[in-house]
């Protein structure tokens, strides 16, 4: 037993340290609106895919200029002919029973205007990613800026709830406190804590949407799905809208889906001339230089030269495709007048998107002095009431009716200073930053 004690000492000792060493959890991560773009687009599945789908037009358009230039491969080769007495063997083309092939060949297309074509619609096609990787981000701009704020939105309406909590709270006291003086009915006390109980459920409701906003947002931000981050608030910070003029400006010169269109129609047009080299001929030329013997040796028995190079030219010329170039031509046009159609759809949907968004932001933005007004009348209206409360001068129905208009007045300025910013990341998606 004596052993014992110290043993089961050391042993509590030791436990105790353990737990006085247990580091303390890291405090949430705060993200500005900043942080999170860096964070989405780190993460995001569909502009990762826009960006591969531009790397590989960009290769495609490589390809395309390569098949433009002269190429050089090195042939290797040995053919075997059964010998029949002769010096050629049974096959005559092959030149006799072995023959040896180590030559070098550079192939060049002189004229081939489907080539050219097709690089010129390599180009066009690599715009046209391009230009669907920017519609990509700025999508995923509005994305991330409707969520950022609908976070901020959602913790500010869990404090405006807690705030109407309290106020709640102290009502119940101050009736209470007038029931004890006999200055209030009992009725006075129970309607105040029925409207306590119901600000309880305000902020449980509060919590589980701010609760919810986190998950949704931990979506875009984290690959591994984390939830311990809150949103730096700057909804208080507001960006002055710029005049209509200078954003149908910025709308008409940098709008990724108005370039994404009209590379669509110089592709097509491109298109046209690669269908319509289908009735082309086409001429290349072929160098050879090396060893092509029956002998692999860079003289035959004789000391002759079996070490030589040759040329060929080749002229293509189509006769008939049973209307298959005539009927690629077709499609040509077709896909142009598709492409043309698209743009001028695309250019009035931009301006129509343009001016929604454009009213929805000046009238967001015209609002919030009136919200503001609201709240701050809501608040000393509140006030006032409870002083004449507490003087006997109204009933507590008007009480509570001053703190559910107060709690809405604050839902509606902090709703209305979300709406100007979405409003805005509305017009960016069109525009690009202003």
């Amino acid at each position: 037993m004596p052993r014992i004690l110290p043993i089961l000492g050391l042993a509590f000792a030791l436990r105790c340290g353990a737990f006085a060493q247990t580091p303390t959890p890291a405090p949430p991560l705060t993200l500005t609106l900043q942080d999170a773009m860096e964070r989405a687009k780190a993460v995001s599945q569909q502009l990762l895919s826009a960006d591969i789908a531009a790397r590989l037009a960009r290769e495609d358009k490589v390809q395309a200029k390569a098949a433009l230039l002269p190429s050089v491969n090195w042939e290797h080769g040995f053919i075997y002919t059964q010998p029949n007495g002769t010096d050629t063997g049974i096959f005559v083309a092959n030149n006799g029973p072995r023959v040896y092939t180590n030559m070098a060949n550079v192939h060049g297309d002189v004229y081939a205007p489907g080539k050219r074509a097709d690089y010129q619609m390599a180009i066009a096609a690599e715009a046209i990613a391009r230009a669907k990787v920017e519609i990509a981000a700025r999508g995923l701009t509005a994305v991330v800026v409707q969520n950022f704020y609908t976070m901020a939105v959602a913790q500010r309406h869990y404090n405006n709830a807690r705030r109407s909590l309290q106020e709640s709270q102290q009502f119940v006291d101050i009736t209470q406190k007038q029931e004890a003086g006999g200055e209030a009915a009992h009725s006075d006390v129970v309607k105040a804590q029925l409207t306590l109980d119901q600000r309880q459920r305000d902020v449980q409701d509060a919590q589980l949407a701010y609760d919810k906003a986190r998950i949704g947002f931990a979506v875009f931000l984290f690959p591994d799905f984390r939830q311990d981050f809150t949103v730096a608030d700057d909804l208080d910070r507001l960006t002055p809208l710029a005049a209509f003029s200078e954003i149908e400006a910025l709308a008409q010169k940098n709008n990724p889906d108005i370039r994404a269109a009209q590379a669509t129609i110089t592709q097509q047009n491109y298109g046209i001339k690669s269908a319509r080299a289908g009735y082309l001929p086409t001429l290349s030329l072929d160098y050879f230089y090396g060893l092509n013997a029956n002998q692999y040796t860079l003289h035959n028995e004789l000391g002759q030269n079996n070490l030589g190079s040759s040329v060929i030219a080749s002229l293509n010329v189509p006769v008939w495709t049973w209307g298959a170039a005539r009927s690629k031509v077709k499609q040509a046009e077709l896909r142009l007048e598709q492409a043309r159609t698209d743009l001028s759809f695309t250019q009035r949907q931009l301006l129509s998107n343009l001016h929604s968004f454009y009213l929805e932001a000046n009238v967001a933005s015209s609002q919030m002095a009136s919200l503001k007004h609201s709240l701050d009348l809501s608040d000393e209206s509140l006030k006032l009431t409870l002083l004449r409360y507490e003087a006997g001068e109204v009933t507590v129905l008007e009480v509570v009716d001053a703190q559910t208009t107060l709690f809405s007045a604050r839902n509606a300025y902090d709703d209305g200073l979300a709406r100007y910013r979405l409003a805005l990341a509305a017009l960016q998606t069109l525009t690009g930053a202003f």
